[in-house]
């Protein structure tokens, strides 16, 4: 069993300016944020960049599936959170711990349903789908989130030429 990828070995510069690419774009993108609340949201759009730099010729990395993935993550946690646990049905399962987990998965199923029948599956959206149902969401929140992965799908495309996946 080998520790470095051999690939590496060969080209370690792309390896090197593609790790620094997304530590400049994430970094760009956070210093924007005022407050992170939702531990979610960022591991979500970390998840989202390693995509990106990391295999950025892969299907996921594609503009619709990192946009889309994320409109799907989106709006999956935030209609459960409403329907399940803001609503007068929330009402009656607040407290019930159970129940609340069992929405919380509902929301990552439905967002995985959702993005495998639009053809927008990106996996890093189903941590925004989480983050929308576990936390109190706000437009500040969903802005940010769609901000931040059209940032993310620009700099891809301007970079695409030059950009290799790491694997």
């Amino acid at each position: 069993m080998e520790i470095i990828d051999k690939s590496f070995l060969r080209a370690p510069k792309s390896y090197i300016v593609q790790s620094f690419l997304a530590v400049v774009t994430l970094g760009l993108i956070l210093y924007f944020v005022e407050v992170l609340t939702h531990a979610a949201v960022v591991a979500a759009l970390g998840s989202s960049a390693f995509i990106v730099f990391a295999m950025p010729h892969s299907i996921t990395a594609r503009p619709r599936r990192l946009l889309g993935g994320h409109i799907v993550g989106l709006l999956s946690g935030i209609i459960l959170r409403y329907i399940f646990l803001t609503s007068s049905l929330g009402r009656q399962i607040n407290g019930r711990e159970f129940l609340t987990l069992f929405v919380y998965a509902l929301a990552v199923g439905l967002a995985i349903f959702l993005m495998t029948i639009t053809n927008t599956e990106h996996p890093p959206a189903a941590g925004t789908a989480l983050a929308m149902v576990a936390h109190q969401w706000s437009y500040p929140v969903v802005f940010f989130i769609l901000l931040s992965v059209a940032g993310l799908a620009i700099v891809r495309r301007l970079l695409n030429g030059h950009l290799r996946d790491l694997f």
